[in-house]
């Protein structure tokens, strides 16, 4: 299993060079069975990571750009009248594949970026009166610009919380950029990727992720992380039970890629901001710092 693991970890640097603890992240959401949330600048390699991620996983892969006159039928899907039958037929729209890419979802309006609750809640999407499953695995990774840029709308906290993670990639470092000026062309490498696993041996590795063992002092600790969030009085909203959730069965996965049947605090610590940093907030906004400062503020073991 670590063996299958680092060979993806490895495929998917040869493409986004420099990422390493970005990718392993990337990878324990998907093996949480949660969504990511990328957020950074365009041109930073969001869609490349999606894209490398579903090649070397086998997983059918499908990208939507949202646009702000984007409807949530583009993405569901439509029922239309067929003269030949004389009944509506229900075409599936992209939603219907096992890894979604979300690209630039902070550019449509909020009715469209709501179409995607219930597929990534549910799994499945409610459409003319019927419900209909979406395929497994399925996992939705979403792009978006930083706020500040123009055309964009806010997330609301309930599409949030549904992501289990949010990372930012960030500026190449100058190894890989050097790289990148030399010819390494990203895209030339993604095309060659090959399917490391399938669909099948992904949730077998989900499964395994719930069996990492988790000790009763492993647990004091997230709780005490947990509790800090609801009643310090620099977080105006702490972590629900889904948020402590997510943050148990990220580090769980964590553990399973370095090797590991147990958790760590460090296991917990490594995941902590990008599952607790856009749950977290306080006056100031964005909840980043506040992770920075709780794990300073909360000791390992109990005084």
């Amino acid at each position: 299993m670590q063996k299958m693991i680092s060979a993806i970890v490895a495929d998917i640097g040869k493409v986004l060079l420099g990422k390493e603890h970005q990718v392993k992240l990337a990878l324990a959401c998907l093996l949480s069975r949660g969504h990511l949330l990328i957020e950074d600048l365009p041109g930073m390699g969001k869609t490349t990571l999606a894209h490398a991620l579903a090649q070397v996983l086998g997983l059918s892969y499908k990208r939507v750009q949202f646009t702000s006159d984007m409807l949530p039928a583009d993405i569901l899907g439509v029922s239309i009248f067929e003269r030949e039958s004389g009944q509506f037929r229900f075409h599936e729209g992209p939603v219907f594949s096992q890894l979604l890419l979300a690209d630039e979802i902070n550019r449509s309006s909020p009715k469209t970026q709501s179409a995607l609750l219930e597929a990534m809640e549910e799994r499945q999407v409610s459409v003319d009166g019927e419900t209909r499953p979406l395929p497994e695995p399925f996992f939705v990774i979403a792009t978006q610009n930083p706020l500040h840029q123009s055309g964009t709308f806010a997330l609301p906290e309930s599409q949030l919380d549904r992501f289990l993670m949010r990372i930012s990639l960030g500026y190449p470092t100058r190894e890989a950029e050097r790289a990148l000026f030399q010819g390494v062309d990203p895209r030339a490498q993604l095309q060659s990727l090959k399917p490391r696993i399938d669909g099948a041996t992904l949730q077998k590795m989900q499964r395994l992720v719930g069996q990492v063992k988790a000790s009763d002092s492993l647990l004091d600790y997230l709780e005490r992380l947990v509790l800090h969030t609801r009643q310090s009085p620099e977080c105006a909203i702490g972590l629900s039970p889904r948020g402590a959730l997510a943050l148990l069965h990220a580090a769980r996965a964590w553990a399973l890629i370095h090797g590991r049947g147990h958790l760590l605090p460090e296991d917990i610590q490594a995941v902590l901001p990008s599952v607790a940093g856009h749950r977290l907030q306080s006056e100031g906004g964005d909840g980043t710092q506040l992770v920075e400062r709780l794990l300073h503020q909360v000791d390992v073991i109990a005084a």
